[in-house]
């Protein structure tokens, strides 16, 4: 795939007197990588610094091997942005403020005018190109950014929460489009959401902040290759002979008090083995919970990981309400 989607050098951004991104490190090859975090954990500044709105205090980092100190035009260039906020010219029609922001984005007034249609009908917009984008829904002012984001042809789209405020009918088109980019073109996509669900359909690997640092990155690929089990087991009368038939399959167990057990299965083992096992060692098996691994899972871990900082349970509260958007 050539250069790395994202890399970041021990990036950090003060804004004012008060510290936003603290040292970020890390390397992304993904095509599509996710931006999770809860409110305030630094995804918005790190979109700003990307595109060379706010520069760094220490440090750096590269989108697509360019480095955001020494080469933002160029980025500007390579880069489709589709903002949180409308940043509409409201008197203007559609297809004419698109074209508008093609020009800004270097194509030439012909070229930009025809791209700007393209554009409309991709997105499925292109019945209502003359009307102005101060009378669109809240749904097509969407779909007119991610128009406007894709119209000069980038290399890398990103997109700051693209599903944001939609009913679940539009959030599904908006979800579809931004596979249909990722599985027709060769365009890379970071793509920035407070809905875990969003970054699971797609997106192939996941940066995590917390408190303006690098709580995680996961491959969500080699996750998914992975596909790991999960039980959750009350037990009566198990004992260390029990946990050792259990290792000797492959498994990974963890035992708590009261006779609970966490237990990671390969894919290979069956639950009915577990059974079996417990049948052979007279051991009562009075509850078991069975699930997939998720990014649920992988986001909350890296929340509660990351060390007690002075403001931890506001960050565990958003974390868990950033969860439950996905459900």
């Amino acid at each position: 795939m050539g250069e790395a989607t994202l890399q970041l050098e021990a990036l950090t951004v003060d804004l004012g007197s008060r510290r936003i991104l603290d040292a970020l490190n890390g390397t992304m090859k993904g095509r599509a990588i996710g931006l999770l975090g809860p409110n305030g954990s630094g995804k918005s500044t790190l979109i700003n610094t990307l595109l060379g709105f706010y520069k760094s205090r220490r440090g750096s980092a590269r989108v697509l091997g360019c480095d955001i100190n020494r080469d933002r035009e160029r980025i500007r260039g390579l880069v489709g942005y589709m903002p949180e906020n409308d940043a509409f010219i409201s008197g203007m029609s559609g297809v004419h403020f698109v074209r508008y922001m093609a020009e800004i984005s270097g194509l030439p007034a012909g070229a930009a005018l025809e791209r700007a249609h393209e554009a409309f009908y991709y997105v499925g917009l292109g019945e209502v190109r003359y009307r102005k984008v101060g009378e669109y829904s809240l749904g097509m002012k969407q779909l007119a950014k991610l128009a406007q984001a894709l119209v000069h042809g980038p290399q890398m789209l990103i997109l700051d929460e693209p599903t944001n405020g939609l009913d679940p009918p539009a959030r599904q088109r908006m979800i579809h489009l931004i596979q249909e980019v990722k599985r027709t073109t060769e365009m890379r996509l970071l793509l920035s959401s407070h809905l875990l669900r969003d970054v699971e359909e797609t997106c192939d690997e996941v940066l995590i902040l917390k408190q303006g640092r690098v709580a995680g990155i996961c491959d969500l690929e080699a996750e998914r290759r992975a596909n790991r089990k999960f039980l959750d087991l009350e037990t009566v009368g198990a004992d260390e002979s029990f946990t050792h038939r259990i290792a000797a399959l492959g498994c990974e167990c963890a035992v708590l008090n009261g006779g609970r057990m966490k237990l990671v299965m390969p894919d290979s083992v069956e639950i009915r083995e577990i059974y079996r096992i417990a049948a052979e060692k007279s051991v009562q098996i009075r509850k078991l919970n069975y699930r997939r691994d998720s990014l649920e899972d992988i986001f909350l871990k890296a929340m509660h990981e990351n060390g007690a900082q002075p403001n931890a349970a506001p960050a565990a509260a958003a974390a868990r309400e950033v969860a439950h958007g996905s459900l």
